[in-house]
């Protein structure tokens, strides 16, 4: 298995334009969200816990979040169980609220991923390496961290192998 900083740093090196990172702050949830929405219908409800294919694969994530960094995969997991309620709250409303949500969701999620990397000039990581898809969420919260002044270990990991990010278009020199 690839450390944390291998699946960081492969995925940053994607993402360097300050640009594209910022379209990924709300691209990425709002994918996430979605999935967890459309994937919260059918649910079991087992003394009023509603178990969904959702909690099922967010587990899952949490599990691999934690195996590659125990800090990082306990903020994963509250931030993934307070998404799962959300995304099950909205799963027991109407079917064409429930589907508007989820889809809606993940089209506008998707659609700023790709101007993002329009910014960016490259393709998506997850083209390369379909790991790049698990490993988003997990690099909007480092780089939320990274804005906080958190981990600036990790942070300085990556930067020695992606680069360090840029405003703006990359010039002749880059």
């Amino acid at each position: 298995m690839k450390s944390l900083i291998d699946q960081l740093a492969n995925y940053a090196s994607y993402h360097r334009d300050t640009r594209n990172i910022a379209t990924h702050f709300a691209g990425i949830p709002m994918i996430v969200l979605a999935v967890a929405v459309l994937l919260s219908r059918p649910a079991l409800l087992i003394n009023g816990i509603a178990l969904s294919p959702a909690v099922l694969l967010s587990l899952i994530a949490i599990g691999y979040y934690a195996a590659l960094d125990l800090r990082y995969g306990m903020v994963m997991g509250v931030l993934f169980a307070a998404m799962l309620w959300l995304a099950h709250w909205l799963a027991w409303q109407s079917i064409a609220y429930w589907l508007s949500a989820g889809i809606g969701l993940f089209v506008i999620g998707w659609i700023l991923q790709f101007r993002g990397h329009h910014y960016e000039g490259r393709k998506p990581a997850f083209v390369d390496d379909l790991m790049g898809l698990a490993i988003g969420p997990l690099f909007v919260l480092a780089e939320a961290g990274f804005l906080l002044g958190l981990r600036g270990e990790v942070r300085a990991a990556i930067e020695e192998r992606a680069g360090p990010t840029r405003t703006g278009k990359p010039s002749a020199v880059d």
